[in-house]
């Protein structure tokens, strides 16, 4: 095997996620309508209670549907992360995961492949939606849509591995649905993308604490600092951290000794 080869292999896997994206037009289009609607429906119903009573990053006050624009955007990539799950869920039913995961290719490397398809296919959607929002208005400094994008592909990994942690336990398609609600909506919120966490403590110390130590609030603190040009460094190294944890976990659920596959009988069962 030589480089070559893990090219094509790649490039292989992402180009089949692409053509997916690029085929299912209800994945691209039901990944923005939820967001949208967050952002111009109840984020109306917010302002009134919250109105310009938020400090974001930069030191300003702003229009609540500001504040969550970062939040919407982890939405995103956190729901893609979960569809990629289903789709790994899916290809394993059908047989064709089987015949990925025995190539000689190794696994870790298949299945990073699949997580840079998944995470690329988000970036796409978080960058319409950002179009969209600015068309309306609700606007980042021009550099911070270049600034962004390191955020969205770390925290698109990290919620993507995640994502690949929960195929590798999911064992039948029926039962996915149940599990992907169990894990977005508690992610979500008891996060920072809808409130700050002054306003959560002022709520429960309890909630504030879950939110804070939330993967997928880091996640999106990173992406609400760098969308404004900042750095945040606690949250990039959290994330990081979060990636590295779920996806030497999903690398280990894959392995056909210890995880999934002994489950399902082996690779060829």
């Amino acid at each position: 095997m030589n480089i070559l080869h893990y090219w094509r292999a790649m490039w292989g896997i992402i180009g089949r996620e692409l053509w997916r994206f690029v085929t299912q037009r209800e994945r691209f289009i039901s990944a923005l309508v939820r967001p949208l609607i967050w952002l111009f429906v109840f984020a109306a119903g917010f302002r009134a209670a919250l109105g310009l009573a938020i400090t974001p990053p930069y030191e300003t006050y702003i229009l609540y549907e500001v504040y969550i624009t970062p939040g919407l955007l982890g939405m995103i990539q956190l729901f893609n992360g979960m569809q990629s799950s289903l789709s790994m869920v899916y290809d394993r039913e059908m047989g064709s995961m089987r015949i990925l995961l025995v190539s000689p290719l190794p696994r870790w490397f298949l299945l990073l492949s699949k997580l840079l398809a998944g995470t690329g296919v988000s970036i796409v959607q978080a960058y319409v939606f950002l179009g969209i929002a600015r068309a309306y208005e609700i606007e980042a400094p021009w550099q911070g849509y270049l600034w962004v994008l390191p955020a969205l592909v770390l925290s698109g990994l990290m919620l993507g591995a995640l994502g690949l942690l929960l195929s590798s336990f999911i064992k039948q398609l029926e039962n996915f649905a149940g599990v992907m609600n169990f894990v977005i909506f508690p992610m979500f919120f008891m996060s920072t993308a809808l409130y700050p966490l002054w306003k959560l403590q002022e709520s429960s110390e309890l909630l504030k604490n879950l939110a804070q130590y939330n993967p997928f609030s880091q996640a999106v603190e990173l992406i609400r600092f760098a969308l404004y040009g900042q750095f945040n460094q606690a949250a990039f190294i959290y994330t990081l951290c979060a990636f590295i944890i779920f996806m030497t976990a999903a690398i280990v659920g894959y392995n056909p000794s210890k995880g999934m596959m002994a489950r399902k009988g082996g690779a060829g069962g």
